[in-house]
């Protein structure tokens, strides 16, 4: 729950930076902040021969789970709601699944075969409400934000299993350090060329700090934690209860409205990500199944 409380509040930093960084330096500042941020606590633990050993399999992970979906969602804030991004961003766990299926072999059954189905009709009736071709006020289409934001989801699934195969018993300090390095390196050009001329101001300054110390350097030590104890699949599950704190925060703090269709369409595709990540509702205890 601190974890999605944490990485909630991320897509209120976004918005919040992004309009005066632009999407790439809002991305750049945000890794870099979060590797000066971890850094000095890995080197503080002697864990810096282990980062040596492991550097290029810890910033490739850096690169599809932290530079490439970061920069999604940085562009789609530019024309969806905080509310509506963060709904997208829970269908993570069903592209998780299907990548440890056909990647770890980890096959669905039951019930997680049905929640696949359940969560992407959701993604389906959701995007047909939301997602347009045809310029929006912001002058992009949402349509483009949508498909960037499951880009997103994609590259986070990816990076789950990655990590479960090939960085299984690191611990999750040096993977989370070496991810930000990898990805701040990876953003350094794009970032220094598409700077902004003229100076953010304090408050996207505020919210780049929060970015890069609470929802980059403090989270992933958390989630890469919990992918080396529960696996890539149910760490994943983390992005049911992401989108309750990201609508609330955009309510309070943006003055964003939130539809009755986005609430069902939300609710659709919790439940289906729900059953696809093995929560099975027949147990006593609601509990996810070893399947």
């Amino acid at each position: 729950m601190a974890l999605a409380a944490i990485w909630g509040s991320s897509f209120l930093f976004m918005r919040l930076a992004g309009h005066d960084f632009g999407v790439v330096p809002t991305v750049g500042g945000r890794v870099v902040i979060g590797a000066l941020f971890l850094l000095p606590i890995l080197l503080y633990k002697g864990l810096g021969q282990q980062l040596r050993q492991h550097w290029k399999k810890t910033f490739l992970v850096g690169l599809i789970n932290s530079a490439l979906p970061f920069a999604c969602f940085s562009f789609a804030l530019l024309s969806l709601s905080t509310g509506m991004t963060s709904i997208l961003n829970a269908t993570v766990p069903l592209f998780g699944a299907l990548i440890a299926w056909l990647w770890l072999k980890d096959r669905p059954h039951g019930l997680r075969i049905l929640g696949l189905v359940i969560g992407f009709l959701g993604i389906a009736l959701l995007a047909w409400e939301k997602a347009s071709f045809q310029p929006h006020a912001s002058g992009l289409a949402t349509g483009w934000a949508v498909l960037a934001c499951l880009l997103a989801c994609v590259s986070y699934g990816m990076a789950a299993s990655y990590t479960k195969r090939y960085l299984g018993g690191l611990p999750s300090l040096v993977t989370a350090t070496g991810s930000q390095l990898g990805a701040s390196l990876g953003l350094a050009l794009p970032t220094w060329w598409l700077w902004p001329a003229q100076a953010p101001g304090t408050h996207a300054w505020l919210a780049m700090l929060a970015l890069g110390v609470m929802c980059t350097g403090v989270a992933y030590v958390l989630y890469f934690r919990l992918i080396e104890n529960v696996g890539p699949a149910r760490s994943l599950t983390v992005t049911f209860a992401i989108p309750v704190f990201a609508v609330i925060y955009g309510i309070i703090f943006l003055g964003e409205s939130v539809s009755w269709w986005m609430l069902l369409c939300g609710v659709i595709i919790v439940c289906g990500t729900a059953l696809s990540a093995g929560l099975d509702p027949r147990s006593s205890q609601g509990r996810l199944s070893p399947k």
